[in-house]
């Protein structure tokens, strides 16, 4: 089991930026694919972002064009850019690492709130 540590989230008037990072316990380059999901209260956790080892990443259609998710293999790190925050974008965001089919490791979570 990889450990995934978030960090990153905060506050942020609308329209601004935030970098969210995630740190795993251990190599992630044999990792199938690197995630970014969010929950926001009352609803479901839902995908964010997903970067596999190779092939193209994957955006869920209301932050394509606002977010960039990318990875290093190198450090271990996945990221998340995220711009032109949007109120609705307020939610706990959580890493996650898919091995095999299914998602099988996830972070703590960090908070991103983004005020009008």
């Amino acid at each position: 089991q990889v450990q995934l540590v978030e960090s990153g989230g905060g506050l942020v008037q609308a329209g601004g930026s935030l970098r969210l990072s995630c740190a795993a316990s251990e190599s992630i380059f044999s990792i199938n694919v690197m995630g970014w999901y969010r929950q926001a209260p009352g609803k479901q956790r839902e995908m964010v972002a997903t970067i596999p080892k190779e092939g193209s990443t994957n955006y869920a259609d209301s932050v394509k064009g606002r977010f960039t998710i990318s990875r290093d293999n190198v450090k271990n790190m996945v990221y998340l850019q995220m711009n032109s925050l949007k109120p609705e974008d307020t939610a706990v965001y959580y890493c996650a690492a898919k091995r095999g089919l299914f998602w099988r490791d996830w972070g703590q979570g960090t908070q991103v709130t983004v005020s009008s």
